[in-house]
């Protein structure tokens, strides 16, 4: 008789696993741990518990068979070539991306990839059905399954089921564009609890409820009576909060101080001429990151004669993304055009105004690169939270460095020590990365211990107790004692 099959009272569900499969020179086949902060905040939580993650395997078409890793099950969900490119690439990436992100593109409808959206959702539900125990906790992650709460609950009444968007929620004025936009909340309302970045995005949510579907918000609470037309629809209070996340500041800080990340951070000023000042910029290569906008104010500051080499340089680290996507590669092109354009300008002969580098690189990499800056620009148009901010800021354990930030951002909402700018004003922008290069160094300093006092306490081990915490007491407010 076959035996029955293993369920578990914790369960995670997010669009990819927690790992990738690397192939190593001999052909042989391992994975590996994935880079990225849900990754390092989930692994603390789910160890000690009886507990499986449900995601893709990133390989199209293969039925990949679950496997533990680290005392975790992972339980691989198959997509079809088609299904990612419907699914993920189209709905996920065209569509709700820059529908979330103030539409600075314009998002793309199609019907196609809408089904397969569903469908999707459908398949990670019935899976998270299947693997979770009686009573368990699941906790669903991001925007590409918006649809598994309700779906989920349709299946599993018993489950507790919270779900974290780690981007913007757009307000109901764009939001409400969406042709499949009461879908997509009946979907969420599926869940115990709602945890979003900043308290604008939970409120985004809640008035899109009440003007799309007519339900009622009280404080925190969306009491919904649901929808005759739904089956398994019932009246639903769910509670949604903000509940902004963050990274493991320990292991951040510890990785700075080693040896080998600080005499890399040497290497590194000493490779690009060793300069007065260090700017850099670190991003996905994405739209919303407006990397053009911080190269427009850059140009123009040595235009103006702001900044020159080989005194200051800009090194700017575009990490490779979604490719296969138009306005992806389309942003590549411009930002290469823009580059070049700085670099033929105001380069000199053995010192560049811009060093450009379109690769990802190791954590101790990136921990060099943040020791070796003066200041870190990050000035997205947009952005949930930017953990980048963070990881700089947790780097600096020597207290230098100053930080040029997005009001756009959710970081600018905890780290209010940093030089907060407005990206889309290109004169106040280069007015304020002016002000951080030229600030005394006690009064930096006094900027970034308060920031590093801030991130330390609020670690990503503190944001999971926390997410958990009023994942358990909706649609109460958990018991602060």
């Amino acid at each position: 008789m076959a035996s029955a099959r293993r369920t578990f009272d914790f369960v995670v569900a997010a669009n990819r696993l927690p790992v990738d499969r690397v192939v190593d020179d001999d052909g042989t086949t391992r994975w590996q741990a994935s880079p990225g902060g849900l990754v390092t905040a989930m692994d603390s939580v789910m160890q000690g518990r009886r507990a499986a993650w449900v995601g893709w395997a990133g390989v199209p078409d293969e039925d990949v068979r679950p496997f533990d890793r680290d005392g975790v099950r992972l339980h691989p969900v198959v997509l079809t070539a088609e299904e990612i490119q419907d699914y993920y690439e189209g709905f996920s990436n065209e569509t709700l991306w820059p529908l979330y992100h103030d539409v600075i593109v314009p998002p793309r409808y199609r019907r196609r990839w809408w089904a397969a959206y569903r469908e999707v959702n459908a398949r990670f539900a019935e899976c998270v059905a299947q693997v979770a125990a009686r009573g368990a906790v699941v906790w669903i992650h991001d925007y590409q399954l918006q649809l598994v709460p309700s779906m989920l609950r349709e299946l599993r009444p018993d489950l507790r089921i919270g779900w974290f968007n780690h981007i913007p929620f757009p307000p109901v004025e764009l939001f409400g564009q969406l042709p499949w936009r009461d879908s997509v909340l009946r979907g969420l309302l599926g869940a115990d609890f709602l945890g979003f970045q900043r308290r604008n995005d939970a409120a985004n949510f809640a008035r899109a409820c009440q003007q799309l579907l007519g339900a009622h918000t009280s404080g925190d609470v969306v009491s919904w009576v649901g929808d005759e037309d739904e089956p398994g629809s019932g009246e639903r209070r769910v509670r949604m909060a903000a509940v902004p996340i963050s990274i493991d500041f320990t292991t951040v800080d510890e990785l700075a101080r080693t040896p080998g990340v600080r005499r890399r951070a040497q290497e590194i000023r000493a490779s690009l001429g060793n300069p007065r000042t260090v700017l850099l910029g670190i991003d996905r290569l994405d739209y919303t990151k407006g990397i053009r906008h911080r190269l427009r104010a850059i140009s123009e500051m040595f235009a103006d004669g702001d900044i020159a080499t080989p005194e200051v340089t800009l090194l700017q680290v575009a990490t490779p993304s979604r490719e296969r996507v138009s306005a992806y590669r389309e942003l590549r092109s411009q930002v290469d055009g823009q580059v070049g354009r700085i670099n033929g300008d105001h380069s000199t002969i053995g010192a560049s105004a811009v060093h450009y580098l379109h690769h990802s690189y190791p954590k101790e990499e990136m921990a060099a690169l943040f020791l070796a800056a003066d200041v870190l620009l990050v000035t997205p148009l947009r952005d949930g939270m930017n953990l980048v901010a963070k990881e700089y800021v947790a780097s600096r354990w020597d207290g230098g460095g100053a930080l040029v930030l997005s009001e756009f951002t959710g970081a600018a909402h905890e780290l209010t020590q940093a030089f907060q700018c407005n990206p889309h004003d290109i004169v106040g922008l280069k007015q304020t990365i002016v002000a951080a290069m030229s600030e005394d160094a006690a009064s930096r300093r006094k900027r970034m211990l308060g920031m590093r006092r801030r991130v330390r306490t609020h670690d990503v081990h503190a944001w999971a107790r926390r997410y958990l915490a009023a994942l358990e007491a909706a649609p109460d407010k958990p018991d602060r004692g």
